[in-house]
């Protein structure tokens, strides 16, 4: 059975040498690689916080619209939680 997901992911570009869309394709991959089938992914760009996060003053919003298994949030989560260019990341339901 699978399910609709939307992930809303912050990226840390601070560190980052190579440009925001390698960063986004490398996130998509490691989506990929625990069963997700993406259907969009929407760049949203660079925002500033309300306040400092982790020394951080902005990031960038990229929203992915894929569908899995129910299980599979918690893998992802896992997986991008490893990930030093992963700020934030929130996961919903759709249907």
């Amino acid at each position: 059975m699978s399910r609709k997901y939307q992930g809303l992911i912050v990226l840390n570009t601070k560190s980052h040498e190579g440009s925001v869309d390698e960063l986004v394709t490398a996130v998509s991959k490691e989506l990929e690689a625990e069963g997700a089938k993406l259907e969009k992914i929407s760049q949203l760009g660079r925002r500033q916080f309300a306040y400092n996060s982790r020394h951080l003053e902005a990031g960038h919003y990229v929203n992915y619209l894929f569908q899995g298994a129910p299980d599979i949030i918690t893998k992802i989560q896992e997986r991008l939680r490893l990930n030093g260019h992963v700020h934030l990341q929130h996961f919903q339901r759709i249907a």
